[in-house]
């Protein structure tokens, strides 16, 4: 899967040490907004300090994010995980802005409702009379 956004964070990494081979492990940790009418945000990691510093990720750089999303138990509780496996800075800075959408204009009834304000204005309805005695519905 892959995201564009805003790098808004640049977190502390994780660091730690591999039970099974004792050896050192890092884990940068970054926040990405979306530049969407209405922004979400995604915290991803890229694990390991060789990938931290070929992708060198600044705050502010606006980038396409790929990554793969992995879910895990712990302790009888379950944590998804984002990790990023690819940049691509070759992205505009600015989102592009849409295209006006035209609202719905099919009511639940189904006959279209102008959008448009007529031209001319349809002369005023007559005030309801009753056509006989006792019937007073209007339809």
């Amino acid at each position: 899967m892959e995201i564009t956004g805003k790098i808004i964070a640049v977190l502390e990494p994780r660091k730690g040490t591999s039970s099974r081979t004792g050896s050192e492990w890092i884990c940068g940790q970054y926040v990405l907004e979306t530049m969407d009418q209405y922004p979400r945000k995604l915290f991803f990691e890229v694990f390991g300090a060789d990938r931290m510093q070929q992708f060198n990720i600044q705050l502010g750089e606006v980038m396409t994010v790929s990554f793969d999303i992995d879910a895990r138990e712990y302790q009888g509780r379950w944590f998804n995980g984002v990790r990023a496996f690819r940049v691509d800075r070759n992205v505009q800075a600015t989102p592009v802005a849409a295209a006006p959408v035209a609202p719905d204009t099919t009511p639940f009834g189904g006959a279209p409702v102008p959008t448009q304000a007529p031209a001319a204005e349809a002369p005023a309805a007559a005030p309801f009379a009753p056509q006989a005695e006792g019937e007073d519905l209007p339809f």
